[in-house]
Parts: C-alpha cells; sequence; structure tokens
C-alpha cells in the first residue's frame, strides 16, 4: 500500500538530508518536513541547559526555520513541494503527535548512533528508536 502522506523529521544532520531526498524519490504523496526546536536547543552551558529566554527561543527557532526552508529548496530542485513545520517540545513525542493528529500514514527519517544502551540505540539513535517502537505507521529508518 503506497502511503498518501509521509512526515520526514529533520535536524539538520547529513542523515536526516538523506531521508528527505528518500522521501521526495520514493513516494508519489504530500510531504511534511518537521523540525523540532526542544528546550535544550534554547542554550546550552558547560553546566548544563540553561533557562530558556526569548532570546536564545529564538535563535533557535530561526535554525529550525532555516533547516525546513533549506527542505523546501531542495524539494524544489526535483519539481517538488513540501509542508514545513516547526513545533516545540521533546522530538520524539512531537513526532508521535504530529503523525497522529495530521493523518500521515509513513515516516522517513535519519537513524543516528547514540549513547543509548541496547542495540537499537545504537543502531538508530535515541529519537528514531522511540518512533520506530511507538508510532502506530510505517517507520522507514536511513542510514
Amino acid at each position: 500500500m503506497h502511503p498518501s502522506h509521509v512526515l520526514v523529521p529533520l535536524d539538520g544532520s547529513p542523515l536526516a538530508d538523506d531521508a528527505l531526498v528518500h522521501a521526495l524519490d520514493v513516494f508519489d504523496c504530500p510531504v511534511t518536513v518537521l523540525n523540532v526546536v526542544t528546550p535544550a536547543d534554547a542554550g546550552m552551558s558547560e553546566g548544563g541547559i540553561l533557562e530558556p529566554d526569548e532570546d536564545r527561543l529564538g535563535s533557535a527557532r530561526e535554525r529550525a526555520e532555516r533547516v525546513v526552508d533549506l527542505a523546501s529548496e531542495q524539494a524544489q530542485t526535483v519539481d517538488r513541494t513540501v509542508e514545513t513545520v516547526v513545533e516545540t517540545g521533546d522530538p520524539a513525542e512531537t513526532i508521535l503527535a504530529y503523525v497522529d493528529e495530521h493523518d500521515v500514514d509513513h515516516v522517513v527519517m535519519g537513524g543516528h548512533g547514540g549513547e543509548r544502551s541496547g542495540v537499537a540505540g545504537r543502531l538508530l539513535g535515541t529519537v528514531a528508536t522511540s518512533v520506530v517502537s511507538d508510532a502506530p505507521v510505517t517507520v522507514t529508518v536511513v542510514r
């Protein structure tokens, strides 16, 4: 069965970019790109996470907007358009909520090696592992 709406979560990494290329190449349906601004994106210090303030959140949101704008430009190079969305929250939870709330029936995302224990965490990364585990739709992980 072919999907009718594909979601591609982007974080600005090369694997996420590869996931977008894959989605645009393989699926002939609407594609939405989503970047999630996390409170941790708002600012870090040597001692850990800083409390978010308007300037830090604004800067993080501007970076997120650049990520989805670049995705839109990339889609145009292959005569496609994408819907672009920037949300704030926990990445995995936000991706899963977006799937539930927007009739998404397939997710294509990059996988990252992470510090999470277990084989799945090392192979996919923590966000991808959570989405693969909990999504009610098919998830393709690009490595």
